[in-house]
């Protein structure tokens, strides 16, 4: 069962990817932040709020955008 639960978990985080590149209008990495600042500051006009780290930035910043959540999801799933 706990194979069964790995794949249910890989295929959730999978589909958060899909979802986050189709919002990106290319592949990005979820996971390098340089990646991530480009393109919510190009594609959506987003400014992130200056925090010790991205995650923290993600979750501070003002705009209710659902792409701000799909990467918090996918970052905290390892």
């Amino acid at each position: 069962m706990a194979k069964n639960m790995g794949k249910v978990i890989m295929a959730s985080k999978d589909f958060i990817l899909q979802r986050i590149n189709i919002f990106a209008g290319k592949k990005i990495d979820p996971y390098v932040d340089k990646q991530v600042h480009e393109m919510l500051k190009e594609k959506f006009d987003i400014m992130l709020p200056q925090r010790r780290s991205m995650n923290e930035s993600l979750s501070s910043t003002t705009s209710d955008h659902e792409v701000i959540e799909l990467i918090l999801q996918y970052r905290t799933m390892r």
